[in-house]
């Protein structure tokens, strides 16, 4: 065993060791005897100890013992865990000394600590960290390895790896490793032998022009030769499709394709080889963005509605394009590229909530107009309570402490058989808390769910508690068969005895009823008592024909809910449509209340308008034009960085004849559209990125946008990065140099990403919002992992040189046992002792301070030792009694009062020394005589009185 220190300098304090023991001694006036010795002896040892733990010293001890940590890769391009785990099980087996440790470190994207740095055994050893393997950063498993070869355990890092990393740099961490003198052996793992067709890359050119030819080329490596599929699509329209022959190693294809559409265009190739054995790497993509004019996108609820708006736009040259809800995509790309969606008389329950989503968030993420046009099928009556719709317009969809409303009697008959379990139920759920909302305190509620048989969850009652409403509905469970009729009936008898002005059932299911009862009788009876019913299939199990009948029969609505996520706006719409109060049917004519900038064309004086949707203004929305209600007409708001417009009239001429035959009615329609266009110019703006991993460095130039340094402002980029599946991360740029811009993106996907970035200008006062003077949609391309790509073997190479470079060896598969056949050197053992040094010095500042602040009486240590030496003697002959140590102690007192009086004595010579008698032993003060008290001083009265007094003094 040894001593070593970490903090050589801070020994140097000991050489004040001897000048601190000076100062303390002449500082401890007060202090005598021995009393002073220990206190100067422990506040010397407290300084020693405090230098010694400044020092960090550690002790050590010198072992021959050797330690392995095994670094195990575990991506996806040699995942073979068992034969791995068996390899190291062997290696540890054959190991000369029990003694010997071993650790096991396994990597992938992160590196874990499998098994910490010991002496067990492994025979039950299994890798159990996860982690992701779709990327290989053998330098984060090097690193944390080493980690474990810390306090004096210089032993080896054992490799298993193919070399092929995309994440890090195994090179440079491993001259790290060699200024620390750990050596790392390698054990190659050659990548799976695979029948293997990869798209390494597609190339399109970034920027376009409408009607401009281009070529689009795709780059195949392949393992082998033969025939393959291969297709192109732009926006998930299948440009070509056909054979090609690949040959092994690179290929090359090219296509020639015209730019037809403005606006942002994705590109995806794909390849088919039979007998492919990896299949994440058959798909690859690319953007452009095509220059062109604005385009307008148009959604008819009906065919053939919105020939008045095409001929405004038209008119105003604006190119347009026209289609049907159900042919909306479901790219997110394809609503970027245009300037402005119209929805004219649409209703929820025709676009699904993915799609609306899609359009809520190119709208405030992307600049894209928002334009609703009334109808029939518009607003809430069309079911877009609560829909993202909703959210990007400016007015609400229900009535908000506006008219009286009739009351509401509504009971929600709901499957609960097995076949609703999941997503189904989880939307019917929905549904159901969002007609809670939409309905008053006065309206009656109630949820009935049915299976073989009907349970009431929530009893028809007033809803003073929508919380606890809500909170039993999202309670129902999903089992059991489904029988119609028996929970139809129960729900027409419990409605029958509500008080409510309009009563109506909405019936859910998605299966056939299990009995064939007569239902005519029964909605027979609700006709009776003016109760009407609605019904909803879901899926193609569901008894379509006869939900369809109960309906007619019932006076109300069939829903065949194809898409599931459409249930909750057609709950939504049923709430509304029984209320009969939303529609406002009486002609006035629209007051101007605000839209300064559109008086050009509104100012002249209005055609009046024969009826309206009623809706209730958001806070911050402007109206620009009001009924005498007063209710919404036009109402205009900004949406994040897009802007929305809700006409609640019809462009059809069923209320708004007058309108559409007005001479300036195509301006008016038009301005409407032109205000939602994007409000900044794009900003030339070009936007790289590196991918190192998961993490994506974009770097975005922007050379034609300058800042006006005068003004004292200061730019800031930031964008806001969209992924296929709709998923946003908002991301600040940093300033790199003038112009130039840098920023980190984590991404978990590939595929192609949008991004809108806009430039913003602080404002002149502190805390003041920042404007945007500018603003660019660009995007990039997240190809699959480099995990995935065919490699040419480089990776077994940069081991070779990793084991050169380190000193170490190359081991292989078929020898495990040459893990720890290499010559192990003495190792130090180190252990730190700053800790224990610490509290012994605290320890001993204690007792100083008991040392120099607790006093004992004079003489108790002799007394003490004398009473234990009288002990061991024997009893004695008489005992020194309490009075007789009193009365000797008076006599010495007064003996030296004496002395101190002759010395101060007025006049007289001071006397000479007079030596202290020695005390008596016990023996000799038993044996002695009483002894006789001394004649009094012969000092003056006046000369003893002060020194009395002096005495005192002395004491206080």
């Amino acid at each position: 065993m040894g001593i070593q220190f970490e903090f050589l300098p801070a020994l140097l304090l000991i050489l004040l060791l001897p000048f601190y023991v000076v100062w303390l001694w002449k500082s401890l006036h007060r202090l005598q005897g021995g009393r002073k010795k220990l206190v100067v002896s422990l506040r010397t040892s407290v300084f020693f100890l405090l230098i010694l733990a400044l020092a960090e010293t550690q002790l050590y001890t010198r072992v021959n013992h050797k330690s392995i940590v095994f670094t195990i890769d575990r991506s996806d391009s040699v995942k073979e865990e068992m034969k791995e785990a068996e390899w190291i099980r062997e290696a540890v087996k054959a190991r000369s000394s029990e003694k010997d440790e071993a650790g096991v470190v396994s990597m992938a994207l992160k590196a874990s600590v499998e098994k910490s740095l010991d002496a067990r055994e492994m025979n039950g050893f299994q890798f159990t960290a996860q982690t992701n393997t779709q990327f290989s950063d053998i330098a984060s498993g090097l690193q944390l390895a080493s980690g474990l070869l810390t306090n004096g355990k210089s032993g080896r890092i054992i490799l298993m790896s193919d070399g092929e990393e995309n994440v890090g740099d195994v090179l440079r961490q491993g001259k790290l490793l060699r200024d620390r003198g750990i050596q790392v052996d390698v054990v190659p793992l050659a990548a799976k032998e695979r029948k293997d067709a990869s798209i390494e890359a597609v190339r399109v050119p970034d920027k376009l022009y409408q009607a401009e030819a281009y070529t689009l080329e795709v780059v195949i490596r392949s393992t082998s030769t033969g025939v393959a599929q291969l297709r192109v699509f732009e926006d998930n329209r299948e440009m070509t499709a056909g054979s090609v022959q690949l040959n092994k190693g690179e290929n090359r294809f090219a296509f020639q394709s015209l730019a037809k559409e403005p606006g942002f265009h994705r590109y995806r190739a794909e390849v088919y080889l039979e007998g492919d054995e990896q299949s994440a790497n058959n798909a690859h993509y690319a953007f452009s963005q095509v220059e062109g004019p604005p385009k307008v996108l148009i959604v008819e609820g009906k065919a053939g509605i919105s020939k008045n708006v095409e001929g405004a736009l038209q008119s105003a040259l604006i190119p347009f394009e026209t289609i049907e809800p159900e042919l909306l995509s479901n790219d997110f790309v394809t609503y970027t590229r245009y300037e402005s969606i119209i929805l004219n008389n649409v209703a929820a329950t025709q676009i699904p909530q993915l799609k609306m989503e899609m359009m809520e968030q190119a709208v405030r993420d992307y600049s894209v107009g928002l334009v609703m046009l009334g109808g029939d099928n518009s607003y809430g009556l069309g079911g877009y309570f609560k829909t993202p719709i909703e959210r990007a317009l400016p007015v609400y969809m229900d009535l908000r402490g506006k008219r009286e409303i009739p009351s509401l009697g509504i009971v929600l008959v709901m499957d609960k058989s097995g076949s609703m379990s999941g997503e189904k139920m989880k939307l019917a759920q929905e549904a159901a808390s969002r007609t809670v909302d939409l309905l008053r305190e006065k309206d009656t509620l109630g949820v009935l769910g049915f299976d073989s048989s009907p349970h009431w969850y929530v009893e028809p009652q007033k809803l003073s508690d929508k919380s606890g409403v809500i909170q039993k509905i999202n309670a129902i469970p999903a089992d059991g068969g489904t029988e119609i009729y028996t929970a139809v009936a129960e729900a027409f008898a419990k409605l029958s005895k509500v008080e409510a002005q309009r009563k109506h059932i909405i019936l859910l299911t998605d299966g056939q009823s299990s009995t064939t009862q007569s239902y005519e009788a029964l909605t027979a009876d609700m006709q009776k008592e003016n109760i009407t019913m609605s019904t909803v299939a879901i899926g193609t199990d569901a008894d379509q024909s006869l939900l369809k009948q109960l309906a007619d029969l019932a006076k109300g609505r069939y829903y065949a809910a194809v898409d599931q996520t459409t249930i909750p706006a057609i709950f939504s719409r049923e709430a509304v449509l029984i209320s009969r109060t939303y529609v406002v049917n009486q002609p006035f004519v629209p007051a101007l209340a605000g839209g300064t900038d559109w008086h050009s064309f509104l100012g002249q004086g209005l055609p009046s308008l024969n009826g309206y949707i009623a809706t209730t203004p958001k806070e911050a929305a402007e109206v620009v034009l009001t009924s005498p209600e007063p209710d919404p007409i036009l109402a205009r708001w900004q949406y994040g960085s897009g802007r929305s417009v809700a006409w609640k009239g019809d462009v059809t001429g069923a209320w708004s004849a007058n309108w559409v035959t007005w001479p300036a009615f195509s301006q008016v329609l038009t301005g409407m559209i032109k205000w939602t266009f994007p409000q900044f110019e794009s900003s030339p703006l070009e936007l790289n990125g590196h991918l190192a991993g998961r993490e994506m460095t974009l770097e975005a130039k922007s050379g034609h946008i300058t800042l006006d340094g005068s003004l004292g402002e200061q730019g800031e980029l930031r964008a806001i990065v969209t992924d296929e599946s709709l998923g946003s991360q908002e991301i600040h740029f940093t300033s790199t140099a003038p112009g130039e811009y840098s920023a980190q993106l984590s991404v978990d996907k590939s595929g192609v990403y949008i991004a809108k970035t806009e430039l913003l200008a602080a404002g002149s006062e502190e805390g003041a919002e920042k404007r945007v003077i500018g603003s660019s949609t660009s995007g990039f391309v997240i190809p699959y992992s480099m995990e995935y790509r065919i490699t040419d073997g480089q990776g077994l190479s940069k081991l070779q040189q990793l084991a050169e470079l380190t000193g170490g060896r190359m081991l292989s598969l078929e020898h495990p046992e040459e893990a720890f056949a290499f010559a192990s050197a003495a190792q130090k053992r180190l252990t730190p002792i700053s800790e224990y040094l610490l509290m012994a010095a605290l320890a001993l500042l204690l007792m100083d301070i008991a040392a120099r602040r607790v006093a004992l009486p004079p003489g108790l240590w002799a007394r003490a030792f004398a009473w234990r030496r009288a002990a061991s003697a024997g009893p004695p002959e008489q005992a020194e009694t309490p009075l007789a140590r009193l009365r000797e102690r008076k006599q010495l007192a007064e003996h030296k009062l004496q002395r101190k009086s002759e010395r101060f004595a007025v006049g007289s010579a001071p006397s000479p020394a007079v030596a202290a008698p020695p005390r008596p032993t016990l023996e000799q003060r038993e044996a002695a005589p009483e002894p006789v008290p001394p004649a009094p001083s012969s000092a003056p009265p006046d000369s003893m009185s002060r020194l009395l007094e002096a005495k005192r003094r002395g004491r206080k």
